[in-house]
């Protein structure tokens, strides 16, 4: 209650973190907010994905906007179908109110909007509004405040322009130089109330958005956006998964991991990283998982976005990249305090690694996108870059999908052969499939001589016996048939080994417990069900699919790992490729598997 006790009046009280199942995710494709159980924003970058964050509580930093009840109450909140508008509702002692809340969508690059709507359902709503901005190193603040016109402020954070309208209360200063600006409004029952905030990279339009006509389009934007999905096995959350996949996906058609950093993956053990960044492998999950329900607007964002890459940079493409397309910054600190648990941190060292699996994932995009009909001649010539380079870089060791010590990884080089029989299977480019079937072929075996088991599964790595949830990919992607012995012998022995009570783990760190060394691996989770159904076994792959599809929060966000004994999200919110196989899992389970 010490939090919730801060907010009230708004003192000098920062609302602190909250466990992550609070958090709501706000997103228009070029940024994304965290709204909190005490109507603050937490988190938020600006003007871009990977740009300082001007709200920053979530990981220690002095930037937050509060919009609370005065009055005591309880807290819940719900989105709009088929949208990312939240709606923070507080039942207190005074009535019922309503906080609605988005990103203006589709987003625009150099400009936020923030949309809060405050409602009062029943009675009368008292607000308590607090704003404060500053850049995550807590080093530039709100500065040049002056009113523009009634009830519309302006400022300066760093090098970013601010407008906010709506403020008809009495604007007040705090005491440590008017960084935060506080006020109060009442609204009278059955009656709402707008606030927009702006924030951008440079000067703002001359006046400030129209909240009805703003409000309207991002309703429109949203309902366009989304199919119904109506032939997959869990209709509504496989809407709200493509709904966020496209709420991280920018007008590149890039596709981040995650709207956060530094959210730990386990307590006070240093696995803090920056998602904010777009991986390859995590874009081409979402791409196959989207054109296995038939979607093909995020398919042709992610087939564009990957194809520059390829073109780009060739046999040196990088594992990930900004929404921008330009090289991930190296790691650095910050200086907060972070989230509990963690440590702050911006950047990441990922563009130092070769990850060879990025070009077989790559083909398994491509020849969806070719398997409708969506793949145009520059994709046609990514496919050959993309196959060229397996031929080229294959034998090299490299850090492969969890991105550890450079090895030969088993799966790297499995998922490549499967990205050949793709590319192959299309006859993308004419007089080249049968050689990339022969790579494939070859890739296999010299997998199977060097990383197969005594047992007959399949092992991570030549030095490495172990099993790995990855290693299920082999078959599903298509580098072996699902009948294939060492899909059954790896399936099975994974099973026993690597999973307890249908939640499952990536590999096995050390001696310890499995659920003591990390969480639970929501991806691989849904990747065994999928390897359940291309068995066959029907009611064991729904199993699986709705254990791990219940390891979401109340807003239907999931999180990297899921802590199965504190029953605790775990790592950045919300992660990408776990809303991927969601969807993908809810798309194939309703029919019979049809390999592709």
């Amino acid at each position: 209650m010490n939090t919730a006790s801060a907010v009230p009046g708004l003192g000098a009280t920062l609302v602190a973190p909250q466990p992550l199942r609070q958090y709501a995710l706000l997103a228009d494709g070029e940024r994304g907010v965290l709204v909190g159980p005490h109507g603050d924003h937490a988190w938020m970058c600006a003007p871009r994905w990977d740009s300082d964050a001007v709200f920053s509580t979530l990981i220690g930093g002095p930037g937050q906007y509060v919009v609370v009840p005065l009055a005591r109450g309880v807290w819940g909140g719900y989105y709009e179908a088929c949208t990312l508008i939240w709606r923070s509702r507080w039942v207190t002692d005074d009535g019922v109110v309503t906080s609605r809340e988005a990103l203006a969508f589709p987003g625009d690059r150099h400009r936020a909007v923030v949309l809060r709507r405050i409602v009062a359902e029943h009675g009368t709503a008292r607000m308590s509004v607090a704003l404060q901005l500053g850049t995550d190193d807590g080093r530039q603040h709100l500065r040049g405040l002056a009113q523009e016109g009634e009830g519309v402020w302006c400022a300066r954070v760093g090098d970013l322009w601010l407008r906010w309208s709506g403020c008809t209360g009495q604007l007040r200063g705090t005491e440590d130089g008017g960084r935060r600006l506080t006020t109060e409004l009442t609204v009278e029952p059955d009656s709402c109330h707008d606030l927009v905030l702006e924030i951008g990279d440079r000067p703002l339009p001359a006046r400030p958005p129209d909240p009805e006509e703003t409000w309207r389009a991002t309703e429109a934007a949203w309902h366009s956006a989304v199919p119904e999905l109506r032939h997959t096995v869990a209709p509504a959350d496989a809407r709200h998964a493509y709904t966020v996949l496209r709420g991280l996906t920018a007008s590149s058609g890039g596709m981040v991991a995650s709207v956060t950093t530094s959210l730990p993956e386990r307590a006070e053990e240093g696995r803090n990283y920056d998602y904010r960044y777009v991986w390859i492998r995590d874009q081409c999950y979402a791409g196959q998982a989207v054109a296995a329900v038939g979607a093909t607007a995020l398919l042709d964002d992610a087939v564009r976005f990957v194809t520059a890459r390829l073109h780009q940079d060739g046999p040196r493409l990088a594992p990930a990249y900004t929404a921008g397309g330009r090289t991930v910054p190296r790691e650095r600190r910050l200086d907060l305090p972070g989230y509990p648990g963690g440590f702050d941190i911006v950047g990441n060292d990922v563009s130092t690694q070769f990850q060879l699996d990025v070009f077989g994932e790559a083909l398994l995009l491509l020849g969806a996108a070719a398997r409708q009909d969506r793949l145009d001649a520059d994709g046609r010539r990514a496919v050959a870059i993309a196959a060229d380079a397996i031929a080229q870089r294959w034998t090299e060791p490299d850090a492969g999908i969890w991105e550890l010590r450079p090895q030969l990884w088993a799966h790297s080089r499995l998922v490549c052969a499967a990205g050949l029989r793709a590319a192959a299977a299309q006859r993308i480019l004419d007089g080249r499939s049968d050689d990339w079937l022969r790579l494939a072929d070859r890739l296999v075996t010299y997998t199977a001589d060097r990383c197969l088991h005594p047992s007959g599964r399949w092992q991570r790595s030549p030095g490495d016996t172990g099993l790995d949830g990855s290693l299920l990919l082999a078959a599903i992607r298509g580098a072996v048939p699902g009948d294939d012995p060492r899909t059954v012998a790896t399936l099975g022995t994974y099973i026993r080994e690597l999973t307890d009570d249908y939640f499952a783990y990536r590999f096995r760190h050390d001696e310890r417990p499995l659920q003591e060394a990390e969480g639970a691996f929501l991806l691989c989770g849904f990747v065994t069900a999928l390897a359940e159904h291309q068995q066959g076994r029907e009611v064991e792959a729904f199993r699986w699919f709705e254990r791990n599809r219940a390891a979401c929060s109340p807003a239907g966000l999931y999180s990297e790992e899921y802590d199965i004994a504190q029953r605790q999200m775990r790592g950045n919110l919300p992660q990408a490729f776990v809303h991927a196989l969601m969807l993908e899992c809810a798309a194939r389970l309703a029919g019979p598997w049809d390999g592709a």
